[in-house]
């Protein structure tokens, strides 16, 4: 009977842990270029049960058999764009990423073109880094008075050229690390790959790429799955109750 305990406890973890992936999807419904995550679980039909005692070991059971989460993977499908007429709102039309870079030296991936002018006139997402150029430096704008050209070249008011977004791809099978403030990161940056034709939209913001009523009936599937988990556990705890007070009867 102790190893029902073990069954259930999995899916009340499981549950919890699915609810909390659907509610950072939840709460970042309205983040421009947010990729929403799904949490995914498979079978670990038997796990060994040891005692430890004066550094010794033996198995004595396994238990029944459990779920445990297997990965949360991340979506990349591209969401629909938006205009907003607003000139420092970005957002790539297709395959890329934008980088930024932390005050630290650290640089992330993302697809949330919101971006704004520091007080030094730097462009920058703001609670991530400044925006970086395609030789690897940040993007010094000034004032709002420029134009962004669709493969990302920047032009000033006198239509010479300051810059251009840096846009780039990772390659094929590159584990990517979702990150809290829409951020995406990878264990090697210099593996990054300038996109060959990126396709820049100024004035546009690409929406999350998530149904957000999808998301919402997933949260109450979760949430009666965990209280189905929370009445079975009660039910057992009694089941072991009883069985205790019997056996100690006789």
């Amino acid at each position: 009977m102790l190893s029902g305990f073990y069954t259930i406890a999995s899916g009340i973890l499981q549950q919890e842990r699915t609810i909390s992936v659907l509610g950072n999807n939840i709460t970042n419904a309205k983040t421009p270029g947010f990729r929403a995550a799904r949490l995914v679980s498979t079978t670990f039909e038997h796990e060994f049960m040891a005692r430890l005692e004066k550094n010794n070991s033996a198995l004595i059971g396994s238990t029944a058999p459990l779920r445990v989460v297997s990965e949360v993977p991340v979506n990349f499908e591209s969401g629909s764009l938006e205009e907003t007429g607003r000139p420092y709102d970005m957002a790539i039309d297709g395959a890329g990423f934008f980088v930024v870079e932390n005050g630290a030296g650290a640089r992330f991936l993302t697809r949330n073109g919101n971006f704004d002018l520091d007080d030094e006139g730097y462009l920058i997402l703001r609670g991530a880094g400044r925006v970086l150029n395609r030789g690897g430096g940040p993007i010094r704008l000034q004032n709002a008075d420029f134009t962004v050209l669709q493969n990302g070249e920047i032009r000033n008011a006198e239509d010479d050229n300051v810059g251009a977004l840096a846009v780039v791809t990772v390659p094929e099978n590159t584990e990517i690390q979702s990150n809290p403030n829409g951020t995406f990161s990878i264990q090697n940056m210099n593996n990054v790959q300038q996109a060959e034709a990126p396709r820049v939209a100024q004035g546009w913001l690409e929406r999350t790429n998530m149904d957000i009523t999808q998301e919402y009936a997933m949260v109450m599937e979760a949430q009666r799955a965990f209280q189905a988990c929370s009445t079975a556990l009660q039910i057992v705890d009694r089941l072991n109750q009883k069985a205790a007070t019997q056996i100690a009867s006789l």
